[in-house]
């Protein structure tokens, strides 16, 4: 069992060196982890222009500049990009900002906790952070832009898409489906087998026993649906 691996990470782009989308928490946790526990040099934050306080150029140390520049200053041919904003939106802005910067040109970086159990064969897409002490079991697959926050456990066979959020603890028994944008909650719990349709937010501490629908927002044990995921705040 390999811990995590700078192969693995460094296979999504030739380029050490980062830029990390965002100014917020996220942003700052993916550039520590990045400096400490990685074979990448983080080179700068960016957002959009709009979002960035009138006086602001820099963060940890590093440039803040504004995306829609990027390109000129840190160019995809050496560099590439990783998205580290939250899932507010159901996942929805990390999935545009994806687009917009593989439109751009850019290359996408994966980071693998050091401390997290993964192995040889796992299949990562692009752009996936994967933190400490998360656990992907073998004949699993993460798709593109997603997060796997500290203490996750993804089970044997299971699938989870892309631009997806698995806050801390959430526990995914065998053959577990996860779909595209979805955003589970801290502690939630997954029956073996089920699956998370496309769009669903679950909130913490729910035990997902039966397949979910699409765009739905679930908690309780069992989860139940109580509304459209669209209308809950999932991050700040």
């Amino acid at each position: 069992m390999n811990s995590a691996s700078p192969a693995t990470a460094s296979r999504h782009s030739p380029h050490r060196k980062v830029v990390l989308y965002g100014r917020e928490e996220l942003a700052r946790l993916a550039w520590y982890c990045l400096s400490h526990d990685s074979p990448y040099d983080v080179a700068a934050f960016t957002v959009a222009a709009a979002e960035i306080p009138k006086g602001e150029t820099s963060l940890c140390g590093l440039p803040l500049v504004p995306f829609e520049e990027l390109e000129v200053r840190f160019p995809p041919e050496t560099h590439a990009l990783l998205i580290a904003i939250g899932p507010h939106q159901v996942n929805g802005p990390r999935a545009a900002r994806f687009a917009e910067g593989r439109a751009k040109g850019y290359g996408f970086a994966s980071y693998v906790s050091s401390r997290a159990r993964t192995w040889p064969d796992l299949e990562i897409g692009p752009g996936c952070m994967i933190f400490e002490n998360a656990v992907v079991e073998p004949f699993s697959r993460i798709g593109a832009n997603s997060i796997l926050r500290a203490n996750v456990h993804v089970s044997h066979d299971g699938r989870v898409g892309d631009h997806v959020f698995l806050a801390p603890r959430v526990a995914m028994a065998g053959k577990c489906r996860v779909g595209d944008r979805c955003f589970l909650g801290v502690n939630t719990t997954l029956r073996d087998g089920v699956a998370v349709a496309p769009g669903c937010v679950v909130g913490a501490g729910a035990v997902v026993a039966r397949t979910t629908e699409p765009d739905g927002l679930y908690v309780g044990v069992p989860a139940k649906r109580v509304g459209a995921a669209a209308d809950v705040k999932v991050w700040p």
